[in-house]
């Protein structure tokens, strides 16, 4: 494995607990994060906090990564749910074998794919999350975190620690 992770957030108004945690756990054990969005330059979160986006999502080969991760916030619905550029993106890197993710928001987008089609899978729950997950024929389970082999979901703030080590836990 090449040890290297993709956080995919939006452009604007990510979720930074749903973020820093995961990253936190997996560059402190060796793991090279890389953070990207369909802008590059700075991006301020729900609660302003900000980050780099180093690179164009879209712009970046999957194969370069072991997983690749959208992570939530109100942000993720407006400019993440419903794009196009994204769940091409999402396909070809599953079906390069690429583990793909998603927190809150995030796990929605997942669905869009329909990678998770006759799945289960968690999300932040809320309606809105929980019907976008039944009506890609997703079974929804109110969880911190899903883990299957190819992709892992988990439910927002509260379970992103739990999110992170689920990633972890894939490298071990």
């Amino acid at each position: 494995m090449k040890k290297k992770v993709l956080f995919i957030i939006p452009p604007e108004r990510f979720n930074e607990e749903e973020l820093i945690k995961p990253k936190n756990i997996l560059v402190n054990k060796g793991i090279d994060v890389v953070i990207s969005s369909t802008v590059t330059g700075e991006i301020t979160g729900d609660y302003e906090g900000t980050v780099i986006s180093s690179a164009i999502f879209s712009n970046l080969n999957p194969s370069d990564f072991d997983i690749i991760s959208v992570i939530g916030g109100s942000g993720t619905i407006d400019y993440l749910w419903e794009n196009p550029s994204l769940i091409n993106y999402l396909k070809e890197a599953y079906n390069k074998n690429i583990i793909i993710s998603g927190i809150c928001a995030g796990a929605v987008a997942i669905a869009e794919t329909n990678l998770l089609t006759n799945r289960t899978a968690t999300c932040y729950p809320i309606d809105i999350m929980i019907n976008k997950l039944i009506k890609h024929n997703v079974n929804y389970l109110e969880k911190n975190v899903v883990v299957h082999s190819d992709i892992v979901t988990s439910n927002g703030p509260d379970g992103a620690e739990d999110f992170g080590l689920a990633l972890l836990n894939l490298y071990l």
